[in-house]
């Protein structure tokens, strides 16, 4: 763990999402008291554990501030000088980071669980949004209105998320037990509905076409957007091919879920060995992205863990939870392993850092 970045001290509440900028050292927090707050994370006591403060925050006194729980909070992908929230007050708010003023609102019928920009696209401006309906709704920021709707779910749209590959290519998750990829630029929209059973015929005709048997309420894609990693509340991670829709069979054993609304987990960028970090209880998880093997439990919050964002600049993990803290863990280069008398330890390169390459002289 590399260090504590501390709660508000006023109005304390579950931190429940954040997003950290990609060339920056500032993170935004939202709340479930709706209130957001964007911190400072540069390490100025150049000491290994320390404290970040926040730098301003939409606390409950301004006159735009949310007024539920705040579910995602995402800067613009292309500059750091506006920024995007979305709540169970059913809005979405574009905000103006340096005057803390919204430059825009789009309001919706039902409670907001999830939204998300395209952190690849040039041609477009759209933000996705999943919402207690089963219609996914696209806001075009350019022309300040929903310029589409994506009907096929049956049910509630519990997380959504662009493509890191293409430009137009949408993945959403319901809790219809299914998994859509649509090309938003299709009329018929749905490109692929995944199937856990990769089209064998299931003994339960309910399971048939669909993703998990459960909600599924997570979904990342991994940092080449070649492949999808979905989560749902039967307590199983599956990842996709996301080209062909075919669920590669990796076991990741249980992955327990208890969350009733969206669960943001995430994956590593820049590691020798890919990595998916997802909350389980009061814990992260890391599990090797394409064995399943689980690596560890990261351990240090006191309530369930809501959310967590990799940063790959730093490599850095955040992770908020409900006890009211966001802890930021960077992995260990070396990690003590029991000798074989077992009175003494010694030290073995960490998993993450380990070198893919072998020198000539090695080859033999």
């Amino acid at each position: 763990m590399l260090g504590f970045l501390s709660a508000r001290q006023t109005g304390l509440e579950d931190a429940l999402r954040l997003q950290r900028a990609a060339s920056t050292r500032s993170m935004l927090s939202g709340g479930s008291d709706g209130v957001i707050v964007l911190y400072d994370l540069e390490n100025s006591s150049r000491q290994p554990y320390y404290t970040c403060k926040a730098v301003c925050s939409v606390d409950r006194y301004h006159p735009d501030v949310h007024k539920y729980s705040v579910e995602t909070v995402q800067w613009y992908p292309h500059d750091t000088g506006m920024f995007t929230s979305s709540s169970f007050d059913k809005t979405l708010k574009v905000w103006d980071t340096n005057t803390l003023q919204t430059a825009d609102v789009f309001n919706f019928e039902e409670t907001v669980y999830s939204h998300h920009m395209s952190p690849v696209s040039t041609k477009h401006c759209l933000v996705a949004v999943g919402t207690r309906g089963p219609k996914v709704q696209l806001c075009d920021l350019k022309s300040g209105s929903c310029s589409h709707i994506l009907q096929g779910h049956r049910q509630e749209i519990l997380a959504v998320s662009w493509s890191p590959r293409y430009d137009y290519i949408l993945a959403t998750a319901s809790a219809d037990s299914r998994v859509k990829l649509w090309d938003v630029r299709r009329a018929s929209g749905c490109l692929i509905t995944l199937d856990q059973h990769n089209g064998e015929k299931s003994q339960a005709v309910e399971s048939a076409n669909t993703a998990h048997n459960g909600k599924v309420n997570g979904l990342c894609f991994t940092s080449d957007g070649l492949h999808l990693l979905t989560v749902g509340t039967d307590n199983r991670m599956r990842l996709w091919n996301s080209s062909n829709g075919e669920n590669t069979l990796v076991n990741y054993g249980k992955v327990c879920n208890n969350s009733k609304k969206g669960l943001k987990f995430t994956v590593s960028c820049g590691c020798s060995s890919e990595f998916v970090f997802v909350p389980y209880g009061s814990t992260v998880a890391v599990y090797t992205v394409y064995s399943g093997e689980q690596i560890t439990m990261l351990k240090g919050h006191y309530k369930s863990v809501d959310c967590c964002v990799f940063q790959s600049n730093f490599q850095e993990l955040y992770s908020g939870s409900r006890d009211c803290n966001i802890l930021a863990w960077v992995p260990s280069l070396y990690e003590p392993v029991p000798d074989d008398d077992e009175t003494t330890t010694k030290s073995q390169l960490n998993p993450a850092f380990e070198d893919a390459w072998s020198s000539s002289d090695e080859e033999g």
